[in-house]
């Protein structure tokens, strides 16, 4: 939150140097990033509260709503962006002390790029959507906030006036589409999306490979729950197995999956070989 404020206060300070409606349009998106970054910690801090009587799965998909509040502000802000790009295209001037307030704006950037690989880093080791949401929308800030920084160069050089208006609206368009893709990605959580291909690719090559004495799993379903992975399916055994060694191949098959995962909820139904499908994952 300290970052995104002192991030605001330089791209408001260059705005209010240049007034130039691209910087204003930078300056708007980082209105985002504060609001992002409370949202965030709010999230954060109620996802890491253990399950209770009426949470009995936890609390993690509280992170999916900071990201869906995250994207949606995204979109208001693009279409406030926009308006002022409009507005500045009908009415054109030109830039007060450019070379400073891009000055200014380079500094903004290069601390949003620094912050960003943090989040992005401590989001990847702590699986948190909230932070990763957070960690994308800035990068897509730096993104945009370089383009605003040619543009106005290109102003200032050539007093092709036009050029502002014009990167202010292509700055909404590209946060426009960042907001998009955070929606649809965090929606996607809310809704118990299965794992992506190449991790549920391993999670059965796991399996294959943990499960010796079993004959066959199936019935496998996937889910992510902000840093938790649930994992839920059928292994059969031999009719005649005893109810300990089934357990010992459940808790082996556990071990692997949550060495491999992390953060994993496993839920095993065991079944005799009548209930075979012949279909799924065969024990290698």
């Amino acid at each position: 939150m300290g970052i995104a404020l002192s991030v605001l206060g330089l791209k408001a300070a260059a705005w209010w140097l240049t007034g130039s409606v691209a910087l204003l349009a930078d300056a708007l998106e980082s209105v985002v990033n504060v609001a992002a970054a409370v949202a965030a910690l709010l999230a954060v801090r109620l996802s890491a509260e253990p399950p209770d009587a009426n949470h009995p799965y936890g609390h993690a998909k509280a992170e999916y709503f900071s990201a869906v509040l995250e994207g949606a502000l995204i979109i208001v802000a693009s279409m406030l962006i926009l308006n002022e790009a409009w507005g500045a295209w009908r009415n054109p001037h030109v830039p007060n002390v450019p070379w400073l307030g891009l000055a200014i704006s380079v500094v903004a950037t290069a601390l949003n790029g620094a912050w960003a690989l943090l989040l992005r880093r401590d989001g990847k080791r702590l699986r948190s959507p909230a932070l990763l949401a957070d960690a994308r929308h800035l990068f897509s800030d730096v993104v945009t906030s370089g383009g605003v920084v040619v543009g106005v160069a290109l102003v200032a050089i050539t007093g092709l006036l036009w050029f502002d208006p014009l990167l202010a609206a292509l700055t909404a368009v590209n946060i426009l589409f960042s907001g998009w893709q955070l929606l649809r990605e965090s929606v996607g959580g809310l809704m118990d999306e299965a794992v992506e291909p190449v991790l549920l690719t391993r999670i059965r090559a796991l399996m294959a490979q943990e499960a010796a004495g079993a004959l066959e799993i199936h019935d496998l379903r996937t889910r992510h729950s902000g840093r938790t992975t649930f994992v839920e399916f059928h292994l059969v055994v031999p009719g005649d197995m005893t109810v300990r060694q089934a357990h010992e191949i459940c808790d082996q098959i556990e071990a692997a999956l949550k060495a491999e995962l992390g953060a994993a909820v496993i839920t095993i139904h065991v079944e005799p070989e009548v209930k075979a499908k012949h279909q799924g994952v065969l024990v290698l």
